[in-house]
């Protein structure tokens, strides 16, 4: 990959339950523009993309009506595919990483595998099953659809944590500052960083 070109990929995703307009670039600045029904996620996205520097753009209307679990489903499966083809063809990265993060008397961990194998492990567990309007349990739905599409092995693990707004915070913000740091080119890397030659 030359040094000009801009990793990045844009997602359009309309069913009967969703209608959502994804743009992601992996080399951005921590940018942000959210624009969804559902405002808690609105404030992870945006603590993501800042703490991943990544420059991230939706527009997604959802059956909310209903509940929020289409839109945020639907939302963690554009933001996979949209990383999977923004890192492209995964030359010259890093590949793994994984990042701590404290959020006051909270600290997760996200252990990342750019992998082209999906998986995802979750140990966590709250105080909480709401914060505001918000369900809990629709962090792991966001976190394995985005697992399963961006085809990256994602651990997550919360040590720790008595604020359930805090532990989610900090499951973010791991997210952002671990895909980071797997998707840097690192100039001694020739190739694909695995012995199979492919990722």
């Amino acid at each position: 990959m030359s040094e000009k070109e801009i990793r990045s990929a844009s997602i359009e995703r309309k069913t009967n339950e969703t209608d959502i307009k994804l743009t992601f670039a992996v080399d951005g600045s921590g940018k942000s523009k959210l624009e969804t029904d559902v405002p808690f996620l609105n404030h992870m996205l945006d603590l993501f993309a800042q703490h991943g520097q990544f420059d991230l753009q939706v527009d997604a209307k959802g059956d909310i009506e209903i509940d929020d679990h289409h839109t945020v489903e639907d939302i963690g499966i554009c933001l996979g595919d949209a990383f999977r083809k923004a890192v492209g063809d995964k030359r010259g990265i890093k590949r793994y990483a994984s990042v701590f993060v404290p959020m006051d008397e909270a600290l997760a961990q996200v252990v990342v595998d750019i992998s082209n194998r999906p998986h995802f492990e979750y140990r966590a567990e709250y105080p909480s099953q709401q914060v505001g309007s918000f369900t809990v349990e629709l962090v792991q739905e966001f976190l394995w659809k985005l697992a399963l599409e961006a085809r990256i092995t994602l651990h997550v693990i919360v040590h720790y944590g008595q604020n359930t707004h805090h532990i989610i915070e900090a499951v973010f913000k791991a997210l952002g500052r671990a895909l980071d740091e797997a998707t840097i080119i690192d100039p001694r890397v020739q190739g694909v960083p695995s012995t199979k030659g492919v990722l």
